[in-house]
C-alpha cells in the first residue's frame, strides 16, 4: 500500500447543533446519510449551478467533538469558510479553517482504521483519506502499513483513474457538476431536498443536456501542457487538463468529439496526438420514444 500527504488539500470544520441541516440545505450531497467513518463527495454551487468548490466530507465522531470536516482545495479553504459563514444567518453553527491536511492511501487495505479516516467515495480505486496534521504523515503511514511516497505518485494514480481535479482539469465558478462527472462520481444526490443551484443541476440531469464532459485520454511519448486546446483537425473541441505517465484528462465537447471520431479525424493537443481511453463516453444515448 502507498500513502502520500497531499499539500494542496485543506480542511474546514462545520459544527454546532444545526450543522447537519445547515449543510444539507447548501451542498449537492445528502449530509443526512453521513456518519463517522464514512465519506461523501459534494460541492457548493452558485445559484446558477456552477461549482464554487468541491470537497469530500465526513462526520466527526462525538468523542472528537462532533461536526463535519470538509476535505477541500487548500487554496479555497478560507473562501469556503467565508462563504459558509455568509449563509449561516441565524443557524447555530460554527465554521473554521483547521490546521489539518490530507493523507491519501491507495493500492491496498489499511492495517488499522485511524480516526478521521474514510474510503474515497468517488471511485473504489482512489483508496482512503485520513485527515491529519502534516507532521503525523509518517506515523500514520506506518500505522496503516503504507509506504510514504511523494504526492506526485498520488496525482498519477488519480489521473490514471480519470478523476478530475478542480483548478487543473476544470475551472471553479465556470463548470457545472455534470461537466466534471460529479453525477458519475457520486457527487450529486438527485433525490435529496433543495440546495443552492439544485434547479439547474436537476434540469441538466432530466433533460440530458450536458454536452461538455471530463474524459480520460491516452498520450504517446509526451504530454501536452495543461490549458492548451484539444483539436479535431483544425477545430477546437476542448481543453487539455492534467497528465502523467501517458494518461491525461481533458474537458471536451462530447458531441463535437463524437462527430470527429465518426469522420475519422485525429485528436491533438499542442500538436501532440491523443486518443480517448473509452470512445463510448462521448456517445449520447438516443432518447427513447414516449408512448
Amino acid at each position: 500500500m502507498k500513502s502520500a500527504f497531499l499539500p494542496d488539500r485543506g480542511v474546514v470544520k462545520v459544527a454546532g447543533e444545526d450543522a447537519r441541516n445547515f449543510l444539507n440545505g447548501l451542498v449537492t450531497t445528502d449530509v443526512d446519510r453521513l456518519k463517522p467513518g464514512l465519506g461523501r463527495f459534494g460541492a457548493l454551487l452558485t445559484p446558477q449551478g456552477k461549482i464554487i468548490v468541491d470537497f469530500l466530507i465526513t462526520e466527526v465522531p462525538a468523542g472528537h467533538g462532533g461536526g463535519f470536516l470538509l476535505d477541500c482545495p487548500k487554496a479555497l479553504a478560507d473562501s469556503l469558510a467565508t462563504k459558509l459563514k455568509f449563509y449561516k444567518l441565524r443557524a447555530k453553527v460554527t465554521v473554521e479553517n483547521l490546521d489539518l491536511g490530507v493523507l491519501g492511501a491507495w493500492d491496498g487495505q489499511p492495517a488499522a482504521q485511524p480516526d478521521l479516516a474514510f474510503a474515497d467515495p468517488r471511485q473504489d480505486g482512489l483508496g482512503y483519506r485520513i485527515l491529519i496534521p502534516e507532521d503525523l504523515k509518517q506515523k500514520l503511514s506506518d500505522l496503516i502499513g503504507a509506504e510514504l511516497v511523494d504526492a506526485t505518485e498520488y496525482e498519477a494514480h488519480r489521473i490514471a483513474l480519470g478523476v478530475p481535479r478542480g483548478g487543473l482539469d476544470f475551472s471553479y465558478n465556470d463548470a457545472f457538476p455534470h461537466e466534471t462527472n460529479m453525477d458519475r462520481l457520486a457527487g450529486v444526490d438527485f433525490d435529496k431536498g433543495c440546495y443552492v443551484g439544485q434547479e439547474v443541476v436537476s434540469r441538466m440531469q432530466h433533460r440530458g443536456t450536458a454536452r461538455t464532459r471530463s474524459v480520460k485520454v491516452l498520450l504517446d511519448d509526451f504530454s501536452p501542457e495543461a490549458g492548451v486546446s484539444v483539436m479535431a483537425g483544425d477545430k477546437p473541441v476542448g481543453t487539455m487538463g492534467s497528465s502523467a505517465q501517458g494518461k491525461g484528462i481533458a474537458l471536451v465537447r462530447i458531441d463535437r468529439v463524437a462527430e470527429a471520431l465518426d469522420a475519422g479525424q485525429p485528436l491533438t493537443a499542442g500538436g501532440l496526438a491523443l486518443k480517448l481511453a473509452d470512445p463510448d463516453v462521448v456517445r449520447i444515448p438516443a432518447k427513447q420514444p414516449t408512448a
